[in-house]
């Protein structure tokens, strides 16, 4: 299970951007952070086209679908969404890691249950 943004584990830093000009900016080896798909096509398809790690916040399996598509590294929604778009991540072999988005440890355990890549902490967005 991918754990980032506990501060037992050393992680990248997920950083929110909202233009290209954010992009250009951020530091080298950080995530570059957009939210969500619908507001941010042009930029994921720039962040593929252009090689820069990033990570896309989605709604609905769909969403996560067009994500893995435009090459996202990782994909952030609920737990409800995880639960609905990991199995199909699994099946396709998504390159994509589906991610949900927690405040507290106590929730690590119940994510892991269900099968699902991992768990971003808010502490780890920027």
């Amino acid at each position: 299970m991918i754990i980032i943004g506990h501060p037992w584990v050393e992680s990248k830093r997920f950083c929110k951007v909202f233009c290209r000009e954010d992009i250009t900016n951020s530091k080298p080896d950080d995530i570059v952070l957009l939210e969500p798909l619908v507001d941010a096509v042009e930029l994921a398809q720039y962040c593929q086209q252009n090689n820069i790690a990033y990570a896309i916040t989605v709604n609905s399996l769909k969403e996560a679908l067009f994500s893995n598509a435009l090459g996202a590294d990782y994909i952030i929604c609920t737990e409800e969404e995880a639960l609905l778009i990991q199995p199909i991540a699994q099946e396709y072999l998504f390159d994509s890691k589906v991610l949900v988005l927690i405040h507290d440890e106590k929730e690590i355990v119940k994510i892991a249950r269900s099968g699902v890549d991992g768990v971003l902490f808010v502490e780890a967005i920027c």
